[in-house]
């Protein structure tokens, strides 16, 4: 089985092409240019040089989150007209499962972490076991170094990834002793882990209903809010 993983959930656009488990080809790029912009010539190289055809794919597995709500609304979008187009299933993955996938080392857990911005961060923690990688805390909004305070607590070691640990790596202070950062080469998105964590909800029978599937944002974004604000709507409304 041949499929096609999508990861724009932050500024890093990856794309990559695996068959049966092993990676053939990605495509990660760090360019500060936007999704629409590139994703496209990226999933082609990444197609010309895994050598696998459009045709020859069995599906598409895409990030659809947390993170950037632009970059998941691009990938998602693109992820669908693919799977539609060729007629093949589709599946969404979590971007901090994904991220968390990095680091299979049983013992620790590993708190996967991105920008939810006004100091917050969207915040999974897991843990890797004999028959993969297992969600211990459920995703959600916190700010950062609540969410590093409360995974140290738990008593093991932890591994901070992600890449607003890059971004915020100054301002994290003395962290607490059984709390260890990943290395800066490790902490960027990567389409290969998403293309992992797909090839084993599509080898397990699972898909995703293509019209249904929407991006995991938990918050609402800073447009709704505002406007949410000027009209006097009640919370939870957005608009049209």
């Amino acid at each position: 089985m041949s499929i096609l993983a999508i990861d724009t959930a932050s500024s890093t656009s990856s794309v990559a092409v695996a068959h049966e488990g092993k990676l053939l080809a990605e495509v990660t790029v760090e360019a500060g240019h936007t999704h629409s912009e590139t994703l496209l010539s990226h999933i082609e190289g990444a197609l010309a040089f895994s050598g696998v055809e459009k045709s020859a794919l069995c599906g598409v597995a895409v990030s659809i989150g947390p993170g950037s709500f632009t970059g998941l609304r691009i990938g998602l979008a693109t992820a669908k007209a693919l799977a539609y187009g060729l007629g093949i299933p589709l599946v969404g993955v979590s971007t901090l499962a994904a991220l968390a996938l990095a680091f299979p080392v049983p013992g620790v857990y590993t708190l996967a972490l991105m920008d939810a911005q006004k100091g917050n961060a969207y915040a999974g923690l897991y843990e890797w076991r004999g028959d993969g990688l297992h969600e211990v805390r459920p995703v959600h909004v916190a700010p950062l170094a609540e969410a590093i305070a409360a995974a140290a607590a738990m008593g093991r070691q932890v591994l901070i990834t992600g890449e607003l640990v890059q971004k915020k790596r100054d301002r994290l202070g003395d962290l607490p002793e059984n709390v260890t950062l990943a290395p800066a080469h490790l902490l960027a998105a990567r389409a290969s882990h998403v293309a992992r964590l797909g090839l084993s909800r599509l080898t397990s029978g699972e898909s995703d209903d293509l019209m249904m599937l929407e991006p995991f944002y938990i918050r609402r974004s800073e447009a709704e809010v505002l406007w949410e604000k000027r009209h006097g709507r009640e919370k939870g409304d957005v608009p049209c």
